[in-house]
């Protein structure tokens, strides 16, 4: 059912989220962390912590309004929700997809069949990185 290009490509979209989060990690420079200056500002000036807390509160509610630029209002939940839906909705019809075509000796073009190698595949080498 499978074949060595399917394999590799599995393989790779597999391995590849946690490879690249391993080099992230182990060579690139650590910046330093909110929750690091935080636990440095509590050892070291507690009195300055409010003010560090609240100019962080404000960074957040600044960033928010800059990703949410373009979106008017609320959206609606069932959009929020479909959006959300998108990605586990794939990986359970290549699942499906699989199924039948091992069960019933479908043919499945090698397009389909590598686009759902990926997008299962990357989604459970995502989840190793977490």
């Amino acid at each position: 059912m499978f074949s060595i290009p399917a394999g590799v490509l599995s393989l790779t979209s597999l391995l590849v989220p946690p490879v690249f989060d391993f080099i992230k990690k182990k060579f690139l420079p650590r910046s330093d962390t909110q929750d690091a200056t935080l636990n440095t500002l509590a050892v070291t000036k507690p009195e300055i912590l409010a003010q560090y807390t609240e100019a962080l509160s404000k960074l957040v509610a600044a960033q928010t309004a800059y990703y949410n630029r373009d979106v008017v209002g609320q959206i609606s939940t069932w959009v929020s929700d479909l959006r959300a839906s998108i990605r586990p909705i794939f990986v359970l019809l290549g699942f499906g997809l699989f199924f039948m075509a091992a069960c019933f000796n479908w043919h499945i073009d090698p397009g389909i069949k590598d686009v759902f190698i990926v997008t299962v595949n990357s989604w459970f080498g995502s989840r190793i990185v977490k």
